[in-house]
């Protein structure tokens, strides 16, 4: 089997302030470990307060590295009005074109979060269906007239349209949502879902897509995910149960099961199913023993991976 994908590596906030003096020397160490691209979060105020912004980080690390790809993994598009989100999207377009993706999410891990910003956490299904048609239109460039529940624009435009414009990549578990990917996105980003739910996320997004007049051209779908490097599982999967306890607030049992641990060959033997689901980028949030660790354990399942299934062409990665 002859499989084409990418792996890219989840850079926390911490990760990132921790190294704002030096965020070239880590973006030039992910590049030679041979990792496709840099994934940031986002939040405005989540968890008692915390947060940063996706744009701000992902705009640091693109002025950081002539190459460096670099992805939103997920920005929270539903706290914020389409017309600036498609301003601050074209304006880095224009500075690093070609080299971000726009991995989107409707929140409500936080449903304070959405209230804070004058978002009722019921219909954020709703407005993100909303915020991504407009904001599809914004990004075309032309002269924009829309009415809906949530926006309403007369004769509006952000110009000059991003060339070529980002991919826009949705996340979310549910049905609805994996087929409001297939009605706004270029791809699915899917996390904590087992190897049969992404490849039957797949169908819902192709039959979505179809139902609406669009036709993706090589969607690929991205899985996100933890994952605990150690010198075995029993290692790994301690050090990464307590992080993700810490951080979510709830069991290890509750997501062991979608969290590969061990050595790197160990992460790739469980990521390999998935690559046979359908599955064509990895946003891989490592825990262990640092980062620079991390980085070298991901570049070491970007290997693996590649050993066993081949991998994106060199220039699809530059």
């Amino acid at each position: 089997m002859s499989a084409k994908f990418r792996v890219g590596i989840v850079l926390r906030q911490g990760d990132v302030e921790a190294n704002a003096k030096r965020l070239g020397a880590v973006a030039e160490r992910i590049v030679a470990a041979g990792i496709d691209h840099a994934t940031v979060g986002d939040h405005v105020s989540f968890a008692d307060g915390m947060g940063a912004d996706g744009f701000v980080q992902a705009s640091a690390l693109l002025a950081s590295h002539p190459t460096l790809m670099v992805e939103t993994g997920v920005y929270v598009l539903t706290l914020r009005h389409p017309a600036p989100v498609a301003r601050q999207l074209a304006t880095l377009c224009a500075i690093a074109p070609g080299r971000f993706t726009f991995g989107v999410g409707i929140g409500g891990d936080d449903p304070a979060e959405l209230r804070l910003c004058g978002v009722d956490p019921a219909h954020r299904g709703a407005r993100a269906e909303e915020s991504l048609a407009l904001l599809r239109e914004f990004l075309g460039g032309a002269e924009v007239d829309f009415r809906g529940e949530f926006f309403t624009v007369e004769h509006g435009a952000i110009r000059p349209a991003p060339d070529p414009p980002p991919r826009i990549v949705v996340g979310g578990r549910a049905d609805a949502a994996i087929e409001r990917a297939g009605r706004h996105g270029d791809a699915w980003i899917g996390v904590w879902v087992s190897p049969r739910r992404f490849a039957t996320a797949r169908e819902l997004f192709a039959t979505a897509a179809g139902d609406a007049g669009r036709e993706p051209a090589g969607a690929e779908h991205v899985l996100q995910l933890w994952a605990g490097f150690g010198e075995n599982e029993v290692a790994g999967r301690a050090v990464v149960s307590r992080v993700m306890e810490r951080e979510y607030g709830i069991a290890a049992e509750r997501f062991e099961r979608y969290v590969p641990c061990g050595r790197p060959e160990q992460v790739a033997a469980a990521l390999s199913p998935y690559i046979e689901a359908g599955a064509r980028r990895f946003n891989i949030v490592p825990e262990g023993s640092g980062l620079e660790a991390g980085i070298e354990a991901v570049g070491a399942v970007k290997q693996q991976l590649e050993n066993e299934h081949g991998g994106a062409p060199h220039h699809a990665r530059a």
